[in-house]
């Protein structure tokens, strides 16, 4: 399942979220917990989940920064990367044995960052120019802030791809290698997996293309008219996650 918009929405817990969370304990069915957001760490994010009510272990917790850093890990074992981004992908990228470097680096991986450097991103283009692969953890052009949009991760390899003229390979949803990769660390199979989210764009055709049943929940971004407009249907749409609690028997 997403987690923004899903489980939190900000700093709060949507109502009915940790009932769900209980009963798929109860029943002992795996689950994860999914993130675009490369910022923080497994341990950040659980701790965030429990101050909004939430108990989510580490384990449970899958990021387009562990999905890069696993990606990476199988294309090119113990290479090196120039990183832009915080500590949820730099701690990503040495747990997969990866070199952080700024001389003639194998990538160019770009995350989010709260403050993105002007310094940084320039030196990305010149190494992307040299040479350097192109890898950015999700395609998010903004990420939502208590005072309005904020340039994510897509907006800022846009503004990369202009200066270079080439593109990045994005592993972050709605690529569905995120979505398989998030199954093989449950050992899960897509035809007995379903994924919540509440966004078409991202959640729900990643996990139609992962070949998962999809549910979209209209707590977040995504409303049921806007649902329509889609060219790809979820196979079920719910008002929020709690409608979900007693179907699991």
């Amino acid at each position: 399942m997403d987690m923004d918009g899903v489980l939190v929405h900000e700093d709060s817990a949507i109502p009915g979220a940790d009932r769900f969370l209980t009963r798929l304990r109860e029943l002992s069915i795996p689950f994860l917990v999914l993130t675009n957001n490369s910022i923080y760490t497994r341990r950040d994010l659980s701790a965030r989940l429990r101050a909004s009510g939430l108990d989510v272990p580490e384990e449970a917790i899958w990021t387009s920064a562990l999905a890069t850093a696993r990606f990476l890990e199988d294309q090119r074992p113990g290479g090196s990367a120039f990183v832009i981004g915080e500590a949820g992908l730099t701690t990503a990228m040495h747990s997969a044995g990866y070199t952080l470097t700024e001389r003639a680096p194998d990538y160019v991986v770009l995350g989010e960052t709260r403050t993105y450097s002007f310094e940084r991103i320039t030196q990305a283009i010149r190494l992307i120019l040299e040479g350097a692969r192109f890898i950015a953890t999700n395609p998010d052009a903004t990420g939502p802030t208590p005072d309005g949009p904020l340039p994510a991760t897509g907006s800022v390899a846009a503004l990369i791809s202009r200066a270079t003229g080439v593109e990045p390979y994005f592993v972050g949803k709605p690529n569905p290698l995120m979505m398989r990769s998030a199954l093989n660390a449950i050992d899960a199979h897509s035809e007995s997996a379903a994924m919540v989210g509440d966004r078409m764009d991202t959640d729900v055709v990643s996990g139609l293309e992962a070949g998962m049943h999809t549910v979209l929940v209209l707590t977040g971004s995504t409303q049921r008219a806007q649902a329509e407009r889609f060219p790809y249907r979820p196979s079920r749409i719910v008002d929020s996650i709690a409608d979900l609690v007693d179907e699991l028997g």
